[in-house]
């Protein structure tokens, strides 16, 4: 009904929502108030499960930097001693039900995110649309002490413990409108109940956390031992390939870099064929890690990947520790 690129011309440029996007707006923020309240009312119930639960999502539509915080979060607990597991929606997949993730899965099935991260941490990782389904799954077969729950903020049935939500920080919250006149899922004044924001680039606000993300070396696709330095593509005219919320952060990251770059974006977990990468010319192409899984298929010599990683602060990252292992867990106020 709506063209995606007009829609992101209405959200983050000067364009004005027309009527129509208004009213469905107002329509999607009654909807959405109404369901937050049947769950703080006790008339849905909300699901507790028996080890600690961390929720890590965002309140606007599109790539804001989630899943490098998820790998970041659990490697950086399981180096101080816990065993994470993680749980999902599976977008971008078909997969019914619960599915587990692992080396043989397709992301076409469980996911791009979901194998990015099994393949990024290699613990235990499981996705369907019902999180508490998928985590009780994990739990039943798997050693895990704690669950993070990739893009889980609005999947209120599923109790948690320590709420971040990520920002991105160069477009922050477009026009501040709720879906479809804006890229809000939720007002604003939802990071009031969150327990951490996360600012990932741009310029952190008062009370953010900061991520960057450290992308400094390309993996060759057809072989996961033969990398290079990213810097080694400087000067050279490459293809740029991003199927991401937002493909020009990582254009701009290439360019950054000194790589003369041809863009290709599309469109948010597009599920890849060969002729997508066929540019006619022997030129190198360059894509995130994201997009790898799902093109290793019809991997060459010329396709590269650039390994993404958040970088936190250590301090914050040992505050998420101990707010886990704090005495009891009570329940979060909603």
């Amino acid at each position: 009904m709506f063209d995606e690129r007009e829609l992101q011309g209405i959200w983050y440029g000067r364009r004005q929502p027309g009527v129509v996007l208004r009213v469905l707006a107002g329509l999607f923020g009654v909807a959405g108030a109404m369901r937050r309240g049947f769950y703080a009312a006790g008339l849905l119930a909300r699901v507790r499960l028996p080890v600690p639960v961390i929720v890590v999502g965002n309140i606007t539509v599109g790539g804001t930097g989630k899943t490098p915080l998820v790998i970041a979060l659990v490697q950086a607990l399981r180096a101080r001693g816990r065993k994470p597991g993680v749980i999902g929606r599976g977008y971008g997949g078909s997969v019914q039900g619960v599915a587990r993730v692992d080396a043989q899965s397709d992301p076409l099935v469980v996911g791009d995110e979901a194998r990015l991260i099994f393949d990024a941490t290699g613990v235990p990782v499981a996705v369907g649309r019902d999180r508490v389904a998928a985590g009780r799954a994990l739990l039943a077969s798997e050693t895990v002490d704690l669950l993070i729950a990739d893009d889980g903020l609005q999947h209120h049935r599923l109790q948690r413990d320590i709420e971040i939500c990520v920002i991105d920080g160069e477009r922050r919250f477009g026009n501040g409108r709720l879906l479809p006149a804006g890229p809000l899922r939720e007002p604003v004044s939802r990071l009031d109940r969150v327990d951490f924001r996360v600012c990932n680039g741009g310029e952190a606000q008062p009370g953010e956390i900061p991520m960057t993300l450290a992308g400094e070396q390309a993996v060759a696709l057809d072989d996961g031992a033969r990398s290079q330095p990213l810097r080694a593509f400087a000067g050279q005219r490459v293809h740029a390939v991003a199927g991401i919320g937002n493909p020009q952060r990582f254009f701009a990251q290439l360019r950054v870099a000194g790589i003369d770059v041809i863009e290709h974006p599309f469109g948010d977990h597009h599920a890849y064929v060969a002729k997508d990468l066929d540019f006619g010319d022997g030129l190198p192409i360059l894509m995130t890690e994201k997009d790898a899984v799902k093109c290793r298929a019809f991997a060459r010599p010329s396709l590269w990947y650039v390994l993404a990683r958040g970088v936190l602060p250590e301090t914050w990252l040992d505050s998420v520790f101990d707010r886990l292992s704090g005495a009891g867990r009570k329940r979060r106020p909603d």
